[in-house]
């Protein structure tokens, strides 16, 4: 039994049983070539050879259970394909492999499908952006990945779109558009289907919007439910906001992608900052920004919520992803979630009971101050106003970004790419107007004055919460992590080096060739035939060069542009 099917419940049993006989006589059903994918095997992903959706399986753990490459023969990690694709923008996707088919997205919505063992390109799909202004869109026009379901592969886009195409030729099944673009929303994120639902997020908080979660039909792109994740008046959590319409600009931005227990049934999204970014314009806690939010998969009902910074003053979203594990603290076992937040602190959430179990901070942490009866508070003192700047830790760029940490149910250690970066804000006259910035805070990004690096990658023990290792660099650490059952955590660098370290120790045990440009992307790896390969774009962009400040400088001469790179041991 895998450590996923130890969550399925009984009712989960029908449906797995009812999609191998709409989709296929067995989970792994092969249509022309091309393996179906069907309700069980998205269940089951975490065994699957492939790598089926954004970050493996529902969990979010980034882990593959594959020993092929280990500690021992690691250094062995010699080129198998790559492709180089070009564009000068970020590229934050990761690779999706189903059987021989890999899925690879880039920015401004390009799709291209590999043979995942030869290269081979077997077809290309561009949407049509013409005649859109992308200004809304923060920060840079990344796409980061795709989902799968049945026979289709879905895409989000910059304008808003949701697309089907035929995974085997490229062609477009159905599209639906779920906002205008141009109007402060965006969509940069990879989907996630679940039980026959495209569900996806939209991005804006920085320009007005009001973002929301939305669940579509996978077979016609019918809209099932919309949840938005600043109330309007009347509903819960509206007591949380200034009375008035402030709320429809609220933000709240759903930019990356959930996660699914399906124990309970429950799926999770994070939530991102409030807009405008200056507090004093909007008192209260600000519901349901900057947090954890549970659902009803089927409905979009909210079941409960974590929020992780109230009344946020710092763009300090709540998005990155809520990882599913069990850990034992204190003597005690736990169904957990494990977020490592923007504001620098490492939660640990008990998803039965929807209480904290203990918090750390992992990066310096000043603007949320700490916590009281298992909720956090923040340290009025750096809360920015008109004429009244303030130094925090960290930046709005957070102790880490959206770069997916990953979880090792073996070591019992989550893996956290880390910056440290601290800040200047200072408040500013703001009003809305569509498709303007709406912050009323200027801001600037210095260095921690209590490192003297920019980055770092870190373990943590979960069932401690103390840190195990630590392994600084000079520059951030913008990749995100994923850990194998080899012993293995691989993450990039800004250098342009795919890394092989020891999970336990963090002792680098191989470290690729330079590649072309810098790697923000986190990597993915998979199994054909026997042979593991581990895959990951490499493609300098992203937040950091545009909004970075000091650290602008640092990694002003990385060379920019899309290569694909795929290792194995053959």
């Amino acid at each position: 039994m895998t450590r996923f099917q130890a969550f399925l419940p009984r009712r989960c049993l029908w449906r797995i049983v009812l999609s191998a006989v709409l989709l296929g006589p067995a989970a792994g059903a092969i249509a022309a070539g091309y393996p179906v994918v069907t309700n069980a095997r998205l269940l089951h992903a975490a065994s699957d050879n492939g790598w089926l959706m954004f970050l493996r399986d529902y969990t979010g753990d980034s882990y593959a259970p594959f020993r092929e490459i280990s500690t021992r023969n690691v250094s062995g990690l010699k080129p198998a394909w790559d492709y180089k694709i070009g564009m000068r923008q970020g590229f934050e996707g990761s690779p999706i492999v189903n059987g021989r088919y890999m899925f690879v997205t880039t920015p401004k919505d390009h799709l291209i499908a590999f043979d995942a063992v030869t290269g081979k390109v077997l077809w290309k799909y561009q949407k049509s952006l013409a005649g859109v202004g992308l200004k809304t869109v923060c920060c840079d026009v990344v796409n980061r990945g795709v989902a799968l379901y049945g026979n289709n592969v879905y895409m989000a886009t910059l304008d808003n779109y949701v697309v089907a195409l035929n995974a085997q030729t490229g062609k477009v099944v159905w599209q639906k558009q779920i906002k205008p673009a141009d109007v402060g929303y965006a969509m940069t994120l990879a989907p996630l289907t679940l039980e026959g639902m495209v569900i996806v997020g939209t991005s804006g908080g920085e320009y007005g919007a009001r973002d929301f979660v939305v669940a579509l039909d996978a077979n016609t792109g019918r809209e099932i439910w919309r949840q938005y994740t600043v109330p309007s008046p009347g509903q819960p959590g509206s007591d949380t906001w200034p009375k008035g319409k402030i709320y429809r600009h609220g933000g709240g931005s759903a930019w990356l992608t959930g996660t699914y227990d399906p124990s309970s049934n429950t799926l999770f999204w994070g939530g991102g900052n409030p807009g405008p970014w200056l507090a004093r314009l909007r008192p209260g806690k600000n519901l349901f920004t900057d947090s954890l939010q549970a659902f009803n998969p089927r409905t979009g009902q909210r079941k409960w919520y974590y929020q992780y910074t109230p009344h946020d003053s710092w763009d300090y979203d709540g998005v990155n992803t809520p990882m599913i594990t069990s850990l034992t603290y204190h003597g005690r076992r736990y169904q957990a979630i494990v977020h490592a937040d923007r504001n620098g602190w490492l939660y640990v959430i008990d998803r039965r009971t929807h209480k904290l179990i203990y918090a750390v901070p992992f990066a310096h942490a000043i603007s949320l101050a700490g916590f009281r009866d298992g909720l956090p508070y923040t340290d009025d003192a750096v809360r920015p106003a008109v004429g009244k700047q303030i130094f925090t830790c960290p930046s709005f760029l957070g102790g880490k970004n959206w770069w997916p940490a990953s979880v090792d149910p073996a070591t019992h250690m989550v893996y956290v790419p880390t910056i440290h970066t601290c800040m200047t804000m200072k408040g500013a006259p703001t009003f809305y107007k569509p498709g303007l910035p709406y912050l009323g805070e200027t801001f600037k990004v210095v260095h921690d004055p209590n490192d003297s690096n920019w980055g770092a990658l870190q373990a943590f023990d979960l069932d401690t919460g103390k840190r195990a290792w630590n392994r600084e660099t000079r520059l951030p650490w913008d990749a995100g992590a994923m850990s194998t059952a080899g012993g293995l955590v691989f993450s990039g660098t800004p250098q342009g080096h795919l890394l092989a370290l020891d999970a336990r120790t963090g002792q680098v045990l191989w470290k690729s060739p330079k590649l072309s440009s810098g790697i923000i992307a986190p990597p993915v790896t998979y199994r054909v035939d026997g042979t593991q390969y581990v895959a990951i774009l490499a493609g300098w962009g992203g937040a950091t060069p545009i909004w970075g400040g000091d650290m602008v400088k640092s990694v002003a001469n990385i060379p920019v542009g899309g290569h694909l790179y795929v290792y194995s041991l053959k």
